[in-house]
């Protein structure tokens, strides 16, 4: 798990990247807890943080404020989303006409504080 981005809309977002071994993997619970500054992702069930980072002071009031956040997560799977090698070159018809599916996720996630 790799968090990409931290914003603020009408409350905390945070955007994050997750590489599954396996495409069956379907055994994610999220868990967010906070420190100080510093917010903090792992999977239950696993020992230790996954990800981390550092929040500023605008972000640290709003976290704190609705002790809460709403996680985006892009799911990857290794080894499944490699480079296309054969490329064609009428691009309407052919494989590059259309994005390939990227599987994503959206949830509003408490905050241990």
């Amino acid at each position: 798990m790799e968090i990409t981005k931290v914003t603020i809309r009408e409350k905390l977002v945070i955007d994050a990247n997750v590489l599954m071994e396996d495409p069956r993997d379907y055994d994610f619970s999220p868990r967010a807890s906070m420190e100080g500054s510093t917010i903090s992702l792992h999977n239950e069930g696993e020992e230790g943080i996954s990800t981390s980072t550092e929040l500023d002071t605008e972000q640290m009031q709003i976290a704190e404020r609705d002790r809460a956040f709403e996680l985006r997560v892009k799911f990857s799977v290794e080894g499944m989303h490699g480079i296309l090698t054969h490329k064609t070159k009428n691009v309407r018809t052919g494989p590059n006409s259309k994005k390939l599916a990227e599987p994503r996720w959206k949830t509003v996630l408490p905050i241990t504080m």
